[in-house]
């Protein structure tokens, strides 16, 4: 349910007849010399060769990217050779797939368009990491670079070390996450990361801005996600598998009055994801979370109800978080340990997501996976991440 202007309650939408299908993932480069063109373009062809869908019926395009400037979406349509009655550009980092996932699912409800493209792909030159630091916001710019604060790492340092110190965690509890990603990286073929990750090398490793270490950190990279959002029909014709959306939420400055940020905009709408699916967080058969560091995971297992606040350690220390475990989470491996393609981060969790309720998932599947959650967040400021989103796919009924 919805809050409205008169304070009465609005029930949302659902997106019956809308099928989410054909994930794709390029794999990862830890450096590309090709441009972020290049990446998008590999990967709308992934789609129309996985489906079988013509590029000259994809008419509608939903892009992420953060190296693509100074172009935009409409630039990659003449680039690509597509035309298209429905089109979006989401510059909402880790909260872009959740975003266009929504957008596409009620273009396609309103018959805006059939097909829509959902790509996101970023480039990674030897020097681009350090080019984005300098122009992710005019804030960035402005107000924390030029003092030697430069990129996320100081940001989510402060974030963790004021979780730590509010809620009692230790770093010890935020290594069991890192360590159970990298255990699922190792069953995944894309993963950058090939060597296993114990708590003790967890540990040990290198402070880059204390109390974040080198394992806390996402390796950026070069790589491409994408999926089609079409109607049922349109999926049962080109006999394609296909996920369906039972809820989505999307939340921007959701001004909780943290002084620095233990939470994320997903409280303010949480029941209307759980309504809107008719189901609980204990239905759900995994959870692919939006981890750029770990602090920002034990958050969402808080704020997407699979624990109350505060104990996000504890549900740590109790659950196995590997694929084969009590609480399949990340199993991709997640950013921590297949990389950060840039925009294409926020991608990684709905891509693996839609292939667990398909089914098509390989060497990650979850046994018996049917219904799951994917998140987003995104936008880091200062002293808090401004986007959030979450979905909840099914396979077909």
């Amino acid at each position: 349910m919805a809050s409205t202007l008169s304070g009465r309650k609005s029930v949302r939408t659902s997106y019956d007849g809308v099928a989410v299908t054909t994930p794709v993932t390029i794999p990862y480069e830890r450096y590309s010399i090709q441009s972020a063109h290049w990446w998008i373009g590999r990967a709308v062809r992934a789609l129309v060769d996985a489906s079988g869908i013509s590029a000259r019926d994809i008419d509608g395009f939903c892009l992420s990217s953060f190296t693509l400037g100074p172009d935009t979406a409409i630039n990659l349509t003449q680039h690509l050779g597509l035309s298209v009655r429905w089109l979006d550009h989401i510059p909402l980092g880790g909260a872009s797939a959740i975003a266009a996932l929504r957008r596409a699912a009620r273009a396609v409800q309103a018959r805006d368009c059939d097909v829509v493209a959902c790509v996101a792909a970023d480039t990674n030159h030897v020097d681009s990491f350090r080019h984005t630091l300098e122009n992710f916001s005019r804030f960035s710019q402005d107000a924390v670079y030029p003092y030697g604060a430069g990129g996320a790492n100081a940001s989510f340092a402060m974030i963790m070390r004021h979780y730590m110190n509010r809620f009692g965690v230790k770093r010890e509890d935020f290594g069991r996450i890192a360590v159970a990603q990298r255990a699922n990286a190792l069953r995944n073929p894309n993963a950058l990361m090939k060597t296993p990750l114990t708590l003790d090398q967890y540990m040990a490793a290198r402070p880059i801005s204390d109390p974040v270490h080198l394992y806390d950190c996402v390796m950026p990279c070069a790589g491409a996600e994408a999926f089609l959002v079409m109607r049922e029909e349109t999926a049962a014709a080109a006999r394609l598998k296909g996920a369906r959306i039972l809820g989505t939420i999307e939340r921007h400055n959701a001004r909780l009055d943290d002084v620095v940020q233990s939470r994320g905009g997903w409280v303010a709408d949480i029941d209307d994801l759980y309504a809107m699916a008719a189901l609980r967080p204990d239905k759900m058969d995994f959870l692919q979370t939006y981890d750029d560091y770990p602090v920002i995971v034990m958050m969402q297992f808080e704020d997407l109800g699979f624990c109350a606040k505060g104990e996000g350690a504890a549900f740590v220390r109790q659950h196995d978080l590997t694929i084969d475990g009590t609480f399949p989470h990340n199993t991709s491996g997640g950013q921590l340990s297949v990389g950060q393609a840039g925009a294409a981060g926020a991608y990684i969790g709905v891509t693996e997501a839609l292939r667990q309720v398909m089914g098509t998932a390989g060497p990650t599947q979850v046994k018996g996976a049917r219904v799951g959650l994917a998140s987003g967040f995104g936008m880091i400021n200062y002293e808090r991440g401004l986007s959030s989103g979450a979905a909840i796919f099914a396979g077909e009924a």
